[in-house]
């Protein structure tokens, strides 16, 4: 059975020499089949000169896109169809001059920031590895001396270094002829922004997605830029009272501060963000604080071939600056490669509050945003849970009003009482509501926790 036309399947009911745009964007992308003698309903419509084209198709696609894909017959329905099978590619596929991907069931053309991006990932350079304007005088001591101190752990020989110049050139943040990389630039810059305009960090308190209380600008070197925007974070969420805390003295007080999201998962999604930003594009990196989420987001989508369901289990992580990684890596600022969104997970778990989201944007050069919950009563995370939607209209209704009855059940959801009981003791079951322990017409339910 046919798939619908989708990331990896295009059906076509002719040959046409216009249907080498397909073919260039499944190698261009990650591969895929292109059906001939199936229209886009999924009909089967079958061709008539099946011998011909097995000869004349592979020929055409070799001399126009340079590439040798596996074209095979197949008998569907009594009706002959053509499955040309398209491997992606190690290097940039052209069909007349111009370059074309899959962005979902679609062919596009990457044109502006979108072809930089892609020609720079399949030469096999990064951004990061790339020469840069800058000279040793404009990098800060400061940091420098600031990161040797924190990769004495995993760099033991260090401290031996006797020179800014050797310290660099052990990072590799020298290119062959000289020059001073543009990851160097970053992670050390006194002004990095000076080069790279767009290589900073806005961090905005949100009342609504149009209404903006506060805005802070965080520009600097990464260590500063990481420094700083966990702080402006923090001025803008609260730390909760723990009745755990025995030890009244300030210094008790301040080891068992609490706050609203796990701080150390914060700075994992700010880390993340710094590391994997595609620098190529124009935007910052933007967080944007509500009253019941924070949202992260930079430029940049996820390496193949991961997706955002890998993020939360062990992964291979391809680096799209590993030169920055690398230095982050020495300096303890992240455990290994790809273990930083397991660790955003497992936080907000320790802490009660639901995973984070990641969010993958597939279109262009795409970008990657990560979402922390406040409240694990969201009516999307209790559709995640399982919940039914009377079940979700019922919480929501606890979360204003502070309980529910079972007839103000049955009103708002407009059942009977047997459905209503069914449904309340699944919430009980669940540990998201518990009964107020009265009986008859006083009965109740309320949020357990």
């Amino acid at each position: 059975m046919i798939e619908k036309e989708n990331q990896n399947v295009e059906l076509k009911s002719r040959w046409s020499d216009e249907n080498l745009k397909t073919v260039c964007a499944f190698a261009n992308s990650s591969g895929g089949k292109l059906y001939i003698g199936i229209d886009d309903k999924g009909k089967i419509v079958g061709v008539n000169d099946a011998k011909k084209l097995l000869e004349d198709i592979p020929n055409k696609i070799k001399s126009k896109l340079f590439i040798t894909p596996f074209v095979s017959v197949e008998n569907q329905e009594g009706k002959d169809v053509i499955v040309i099978e398209v491997l992606p590619s190690t290097f940039p596929v052209f069909y007349e001059g111009k370059i074309f991907v899959r962005s979902g069931s679609t062919t596009q053309e990457l044109t502006g920031l979108e072809l930089s991006s892609f020609l720079l990932e399949k030469s096999g350079q990064t951004w990061d590895k790339l020469p840069s304007d800058a000279e040793e005088k404009d990098l800060d001591d400061e940091t420098i001396e600031k990161f040797i101190s924190l990769a004495e752990v995993r760099l033991p020989l260090i401290k031996s270094i006797k020179s800014k110049e050797e310290l660099l050139k052990k990072l590799n943040l020298y290119t062959k002829d000289g020059k001073l990389t543009r990851g160097a630039v970053l992670l050390f810059g006194k002004n990095p922004q000076f080069y790279f305009p767009s290589a900073y960090t806005k961090v905005g308190r949100f009342k609504t997605p149009i209404d903006i209380l506060d805005t802070i600008i965080i520009e600097g070197n990464l260590f500063e830029q990481l420094d700083h925007t966990v702080e402006a974070i923090k001025k803008h969420i609260s730390v909760k009272f723990d009745t755990s805390v025995k030890d009244f003295s300030l210094e008790g007080l301040a080891r068992r501060d609490i706050w609203e999201y796990p701080l150390d998962a914060l700075r994992e999604a700010v880390i993340n963000a710094l590391i994997h930003k595609d620098y190529l594009g124009t935007a910052p990196i933007q967080i944007k604080i509500f009253d019941d989420k924070i949202e992260f987001w930079n430029l940049g989508k996820l390496m193949p071939p991961l997706t955002p369901d890998d993020l939360k289990r062990q992964h291979q992580a391809n680096q799209r600056n590993p030169q920055i990684a690398t230095v982050f890596y020495y300096a303890g600022l992240i455990e290994s490669w790809g273990s930083g969104t397991i660790k955003m997970v497992e936080l907000c778990k320790e802490s009660g509050l639901p995973e984070p989201d990641f969010i993958n944007y597939e279109q262009g050069i795409g970008a990657f945003s990560v979402i922390f919950y406040k409240d694990i009563y969201t009516e999307e995370n209790l559709r995640k849970m399982g919940l039914n939607e009377r079940q979700i209209k019922a919480v929501m209704y606890v979360k204003q009003k502070g309980k529910i009855t079972n007839k103000e059940y049955q009103k708002i959801n407009d059942c009977h009482r047997n459905t209503a009981n069914k449904d309340l003791s699944e919430l009980v079951v669940k540990g998201i509501l518990k009964e107020s322990g009265k009986k008859g017409a006083g009965a109740f339910y309320e949020i357990a926790h």
